[in-house]
C-alpha cells in the first residue's frame, strides 16, 4: 500500500501572519507532508535525527540548515532516546523572492535547483546568529509578527549562508531587473493590489507581452497568477486579524464579487474564506 502524504499549506499555520515560527522536539517519526506552497527554514539545535525524502535519508545533528522548498516531500525522524529538537521557520514564496531580487543574492537560485533540500552546516559564530535570529522570530508569533521581523530573519540567514555577491552593475544579467522587483514590491500595497494587473503594467512600463515573458522567466509564474497570489495572501492576513465581512475582504483585495474570491480561495487553500477564518479562530487565543 502506498504510504499516505499530508499536504501543508502556508496560511494553515502562519495564522494569517507573514511567517510561521515553532521549537520542536520529536522522538520517532513526523507524518510525511509536501509543502505545497511556502519554504522553510529548519535550524538543528539538540539530539539527532534524520532527514527522509523520497530520494533517499539526511543526517540531522545539531548545527545542520536544511532549507526546505514548496514541493518537498518530507518526514522528520527524531532518535527514540535523544529526540531531535529544532527551529522551524516558514514564509510563502513570493514575499521570499522579491527580497532575494532586492538584495541580490545568488545562492539562492542553487538552492532551488537542488534536487533534495539543501543540507547546510555553518560554522559556530553562523551556527550562534541563526539561533539568536530564530529565537527573535519565534517570540514575535503570533501576536506580534511582521514582516520587518521575517526581513530581519532573512537578512540573518542569507548573512551565514549566501553572503550577497560583489559584482559590477554589469553582471546582473542573469538577475531579476530592477523595474520587475521593484514593480512587483510595489504590489503588495493593498492599493496596488485592487487595480490588479493593469497597475502592474503601469508600475513596469513594459508591454503586457514583455512583462509576461519576464515574470515567467524570472518568477516561473504569469502576472495574473502573480496578483492573485498576493491578494490572497493578503485576503489570509485580514481574515485573521480582522472581523470585516468577508465581501469587504474581497473588495479590499481587488476581486470582482465575493462569489469569485470564495472561488479562488478555495482553490488555493482548501477551504473557504468563511471556513478558513473560522479554524483559524479555533487554533489561536491569544
Amino acid at each position: 500500500m502506498a504510504e499516505t502524504v499530508a499536504r501543508f499549506r502556508f496560511q494553515e499555520h502562519a495564522l494569517g501572519r507573514p511567517y510561521h515560527a515553532a521549537r520542536v522536539m520529536i522522538r520517532g517519526g513526523s507524518e510525511p507532508h509536501l509543502h505545497v506552497d511556502y519554504y522553510e527554514v529548519m535550524l538543528v539545535i539538540a539530539g539527532s535525527g534524520e532527514h527522509r525524502l523520497p530520494s533517499g535519508r539526511q543526517p540531522l545533528l545539531p548545527g545542520h540548515v536544511v532549507l526546505i522548498r514548496p514541493r518537498d516531500q518530507h518526514a522528520i525522524i527524531g532518535d527514540p532516546t535523544t529526540g531531535v529538537e529544532f527551529f522551524n521557520v516558514a514564509f510563502a514564496p513570493a514575499a521570499w523572492r522579491s527580497f532575494v531580487d532586492v538584495a541580490d543574492l545568488r545562492g539562492p537560485a542553487a538552492w532551488d535547483a537542488t534536487p533534495a533540500p539543501p543540507l547546510l552546516r555553518p560554522d559556530e559564530a553562523g551556527h550562534e546568529r541563526l539561533l539568536r535570529a530564530c529565537e527573535a522570530v519565534l517570540g514575535r508569533f503570533p501576536g506580534n509578527a511582521s514582516m520587518l521581523d521575517l526581513v530581519r530573519f532573512w537578512t540573518e540567514v542569507c548573512g551565514v549562508l549566501c553572503p550577497p555577491a560583489v559584482a559590477h552593475p554589469a553582471a546582473r544579467s542573469g538577475t531579476t531587473p530592477e523595474w520587475l522587483s521593484a514593480a512587483c514590491a510595489a504590489m503588495r500595497h493593498e492599493e496596488n493590489l485592487r487595480d490588479g494587473v493593469p497597475r502592474l503594467l503601469d508600475l513596469t512600463h513594459v508591454s503586457p507581452a514583455h512583462l509576461s515573458r519576464s515574470m515567467r522567466r524570472h518568477y516561473g509564474t504569469t502576472p495574473t497568477a502573480y496578483v492573485t497570489d498576493l491578494r490572497l495572501q493578503h485576503a489570509t492576513a485580514l481574515l485573521a486579524t480582522t472581523t470585516e465581512p468577508i465581501t469587504g475582504i474581497a473588495q479590499r483585495c481587488g476581486f470582482a464579487s465575493q462569489s469569485y474570491f470564495s472561488r479562488c480561495f478555495a482553490q488555493a487553500y482548501g477551504v473557504s474564506p468563511r471556513r478558513f477564518r473560522h479554524d483559524l479562530q479555533r487554533k489561536y487565543v491569544p
